[in-house]
């Protein structure tokens, strides 16, 4: 199949940001989909040490994004040299 080799990618170079865009895609959908197998409350792995992981996140923030908090009244993290 043309443009699916590196030979042919030479010759069509109209074809290099495409698979550079669909790669950094993919890319990125495996680790949101890592993100979310490993920090999401809802995901539990192991149920004999913890069978009720959501009671640890009840009051922290694991989301990227709350449209509920106001995010100028929250203090950094950062630490205070």
């Amino acid at each position: 199949m043309q443009g699916l080799s590196f030979q042919s990618l030479k010759k069509h170079k109209a074809l290099i940001p495409l698979f550079v865009c669909v790669g950094l895609g993919c890319g990125a959908s495996v680790f949101y989909t890592l993100r979310l197998a490993t920090r999401n409350p809802d995901v539990s792995w192991n149920k004999r040490t913890n069978p009720e992981p959501w009671e640890e996140y009840r009051n922290r923030q694991y989301k990227f994004y709350s449209p509920n908090i106001d995010y100028s009244k929250e203090h950094s993290p950062a630490p205070k040299y």
